[in-house]
């Protein structure tokens, strides 16, 4: 059984930082692009950011370029969000979700698989 379990988020301030990280287990985890979405209040859930199995291929929302970084770690089949000069504006529940497709196929949707979500605050 697929799970994934993100952990990181929390309070900041506007102008923080904060890395999100993302565990994965019961999947060949170097065959997945793994991606991050977040949901805001009110809102519809939205693309954030997405990294190919290998490492090597990223894509990002515009919202969130230069501000935010994804990276893996597939010896600890884990997938992080450091997220830099965070804005209000940014304050959603955070999701990862991974793809047996490739990110040049799926990099916006659609995943397979989902994980719970963790809270960012970000107080202005």
């Amino acid at each position: 059984q697929v799970q994934l379990v993100e952990s990181g988020g929390g309070l900041v301030q506007a102008g923080g930082s904060l890395r999100l990280s993302c565990a994965a287990s019961g999947l060949t985890f170097r065959g997945y692009a793994m991606g991050w979405f977040r949901q805001a209040p009110g809102k519809d859930r939205e693309f954030v950011a997405a990294i190919s199995g290998g490492g090597i291929t990223t894509d990002y929302a515009d919202s969130v370029k230069g501000r935010f970084t994804i990276s893996r770690d597939n010896a600890k089949n884990t997938v992080y969000l450091r997220m830099n000069s965070l804005k209000p504006e940014d304050m959603a529940v955070y999701y990862c979700a991974a793809t047996s497709r490739t990110i040049y196929q799926a990099a916006r949707g659609p995943y397979d698989h989902w994980g719970q979500g963790t809270q960012v605050t970000v107080s202005s």
